[in-house]
């Protein structure tokens, strides 16, 4: 039976646009695109040339750092276009998609009899690898490194977030294996929500958590679990890049099929797609998004994903796909001396405090305000359920104070933790960009 923890700070925020359990697969896209900034903290090399033929599985680009760890292609094809922007930086490695799909066989193998450096080999030569993000840092995990733990959320609390029991729905047995194989490497943690179709999971420490949104970041559940120290490393995955991990295993091919969520109160049919890693935009939401209006489009939910286009492609770990208005055209009467029965506010501010928790609300993209003075209000601390200081740790990383960055917990977190922060903070500081960048720095200086 699992260890419940329950938390009390936290703020769900309740938008229109919700995926249904209608589930269907995506257009298929004649080009798809591997993006190495899906993979933070890689240095790509790109081993392939414009013209090449390549198989679902061969690799595409290596990191210069770590030349063992690959990350190929989804679909099998030709390399239609090595993208670069500025220093010749990689933007995207693009392939034409074959009418034939090939895949490289990679071989299966029997979990049970493998050790741990046969599954990290593994892991490595199919892609998968690529998909282990490590604490300290939140960047691409180290494979020489030794992880005291591996921790797997296996449910998303963030707004319009995807249902891990839709996604996973008949792969119970695939993530199980993935967890097998894990567990070869290090300690493996699940964390689960009430009703999880993953909560019979074995091989693995499971603890369910209770309580408001990011009850479901792995950062918090890690807090709560098995804080990390100075010197220590933890491994982090999402739950369906586990069950990809078992099915590399289970049929000896790298299959990077996702089921998505296309949601937000802009797309006409909330719903699931499947869908490759790599797919144009475009072809998974064509047709789907209204017009009426200004729209943004967001690979990843609203206050972690980043914004995108139709022509873009899906990045690697996204797991939701949304729209919500722009707001550069809205004509409010009155502005903001209106009741506003119909806005979210979480100080009071509007008279929608009085409206049934129920109740969906369609938010835009404005931040409604400009930057001023950071100030001590206690705004983030309501809704940050870790054992840290946010307010004091976000300071400290602004003055670059790399001493007391560290004693205040910076080893711990990651952008995604400060999300519903950033959200309810009057200052409109960009909380996110500054943890990043403190991250960036501290990596830096260790190395």
């Amino acid at each position: 039976m699992a260890n419940v923890i329950k938390l009390k700070k936290g703020l769900d925020i309740n938008l229109k646009g919700k995926a249904t359990g209608k589930l269907s697969a995506a257009n298929a896209s004649k080009v798809y695109g591997l993006v190495p900034d899906a993979f933070w903290g890689m240095k790509p090399k790109v081993v392939v040339k414009e013209g090449d033929e390549v198989k679902a599985g061969d690799a595409l680009f290596v990191n210069k750092l770590h030349p063992e760890m690959k990350f190929v292609s989804p679909v099998a094809g030709k390399v239609k276009l090595v993208e670069r922007g500025e220093r010749r930086k990689v933007l995207s490695v693009q392939v034409e998609a074959a009418a034939q799909q090939k895949y490289v066989d990679f071989g299966k193998k029997q979990v049970n009899s493998l050790n741990a450096e046969q599954v990290k080999a593994a892991l490595l030569e199919s892609g998968l690898f690529g998909f282990i993000i490590q604490r300290p840092y939140a960047v691409v995990a180290n494979p020489a490194d030794q992880p005291k733990a591996i921790f797997i959320s296996a449910f998303s609390d963030m707004p319009l977030a995807a249902d891990v029991n839709i996604a996973l729905k008949g792969r119970e047995q695939e993530f199980q294996t993935g967890v097998d194989a894990l567990a070869k490497i290090a300690p493996v943690h699940v964390g689960v929500k009430a009703g999880s179709i993953l909560a019979g999971t074995k091989n693995a420490t499971l603890t369910e958590f209770q309580g408001k949104c990011p009850a479901g970041n792995v950062g918090v559940q890690i807090n709560h679990v098995n804080p990390i120290n100075k010197g220590e490393v933890v491994w982090t995955l999402g739950a369906e890049e586990v069950a990809m991990i078992g099915r590399l295993f289970s049929e000896g091919k790298a299959d990077f099929t996702r089921t998505i969520a296309v949601a937000g109160s802009e797309i006409k049919e909330p719903q699931y797609k499947q869908v490759l890693i790599g797919a144009t935009i475009g072809d998974i939401v064509a047709g789907n998004v209204k017009t009426d209006k200004k729209v943004r489009l967001i690979d990843g939910n609203p206050l972690t994903g980043q914004q995108t286009s139709e022509a873009s492609f899906l990045m690697a770990h996204s797991t939701e796909l949304t729209a919500i208005p722009e707001g550069d055209d809205a004509d409010e009467l009155f502005g903001w001396i209106s009741p506003r029965l119909n806005e979210f506010s979480v100080s009071r501010s509007y008279f929608s405090w009085l409206m049934p928790k129920s109740k969906e609300y369609t938010l835009d993209a404005r931040v409604k305000g400009g930057h001023r003075h950071m100030i001590f209000s206690g705004e983030y601390d309501s809704v940050f359920p870790m054992d840290i200081y946010p307010e004091q740790l976000v300071k400290a990383i602004i003055a670059g104070d790399i001493d007391r960055m560290e004693a205040l917990g910076i080893y711990e977190v990651a952008p995604e933790d400060f999300a519903v922060a950033e959200f309810v903070d009057s200052s409109k500081v960009e909380l996110q960009r500054i943890v990043r960048e403190g991250l960036d720095m501290l990596r830096k200086e260790n190395e």
